[in-house]
């Protein structure tokens, strides 16, 4: 049994610190700018609605590919996670590898867009904004990266247009949504979806966040602010967690359509497996899907554990299908610098081997 070192000398000791960390921290956090929502240059290119097309700058010295890449994101989040901080963005990764990259950030729906369905979304929103691109570079079709539900919106829309994407990238994105072991998916299972959106209308938010961090809530509610004391005391990170917390709480609502029917056909029917899944005149059928297709998936990821990604070799009809599995998180995918190192890399030369 190793003995307790509680010695009142360094217990005294240990509390100087921590009191000195508290002061040092309170200095940082009161001194700390404004923290911005994504570091990469980028303009607006298309608007429509609450939708904002953009398109990031290429970088100094840099040829950009032929093949634009257009990124696409879930609903739940915003979209500046791809690049939260000079040294930790997926997106400055990807440019530097010569992609033309734009993203379209969806916006904060409202009571106007409690109606609106996946097929708004889908054969509205997202492919107008394909349209946009192609026309704009001359071209037929583009390359996709969809991240998350953008993943599974991606899959989607490349099934029912696959000859506008050329080539299409996915990440931590689910294919089964009842693998064992997935706590979300569980809950939304047993879930009266239909009674939650006809009484709240768009579904807020807030509560979705907290139902996130409720997943794991003594690493994500409690011991990530007690950790936090050890980092006060460097301004630059105080303002790196800042700038995570902000994307935390930074939670759209929820157009309350669209949360039914992407709710009940894929948590509660699983309908990429099952089948059955239809948008607009369109029924989901990934067979479809036949261009090349990259799925990166996190190997820790408690929210798209790997189980729910992998299937999707055998449901698209690709026959250049690559997987790379990354050893880190849902959000560790994006921001730790192994996956500056690895990941974005990876996925610049996947797609220039390609386009």
């Amino acid at each position: 049994m190793i003995p307790i070192d509680i010695r009142p000398d360094k217990l005294t000791q240990e509390m100087m610190d921590y009191t000195r960390k508290l002061g040092k921290g309170m200095e940082n956090l009161l001194n700390a700018d404004k923290i911005d929502a994504g570091v990469s240059p980028k303009h607006a290119v298309y608007k429509e609605d609450k939708l904002v097309l953009y398109r990031y700058d290429t970088p100094e010295g840099v040829t950009p590919q032929p093949v634009p890449l257009l990124i696409v994101y879930a609903l739940v989040n915003r979209p500046y996670m791809t690049d939260i901080q000079e040294d930790r963005s997926t997106i400055k990764g990807l440019l530097k590898t010569g992609q033309d990259v734009y993203l379209i950030d969806w916006g904060y729906p409202d009571g106007a867009d409690r109606c609106l369905t996946l097929d708004d979304y889908l054969n509205g929103y997202l492919d107008r904004c394909v349209d946009y691109i192609c026309e704009a570079h001359g071209l037929p079709a583009i390359n996709i990266l969809g991240i998350c539900q953008g993943g599974v919106f991606s899959l989607m829309y490349t099934s029912m247009h696959q000859d506008k994407v050329k080539n299409l990238v996915t990440m931590v994105t689910p294919v089964d949504f009842q693998t064992p072991g997935n706590l979300l998916s569980n809950w939304v299972q047993h879930m009266d979806i239909d009674l939650a959106v006809d009484t709240m209308g768009n579904v807020p938010g807030e509560l979705l966040n907290w139902t996130f961090l409720s997943l794991k809530p003594f690493a994500l509610a409690g011991q990530k602010y007690v950790n936090m004391v050890d980092v006060l005391e460097d301004a630059d990170k105080v303002k790196n967690f800042l700038r995570m917390e902000k994307w935390i709480f930074d939670s759209p609502d929820q157009a309350g359509e669209t949360f039914r029917q992407f709710s009940k056909d894929f948590y509660q029917k699983n309908g990429l497996i099952n089948g059955g899944v239809v948008i607009g005149e369109h029924e989901i059928n990934l067979k479809n899907l036949t261009c090349p297709l990259l799925n990166v998936y996190a190997l820790q990821d408690h929210l798209v554990p790997p189980a729910a990604s992998r299937p999707m070799k055998d449901l698209v009809g690709s026959t250049d299908y690559t997987e790379n599995a990354f050893p880190g998180g849902h959000i560790g995918i994006y921001v730790s610098g192994k996956a500056q190192k690895e990941v974005t890399p990876a996925i610049g030369k996947w797609l220039n081997d390609r386009s």
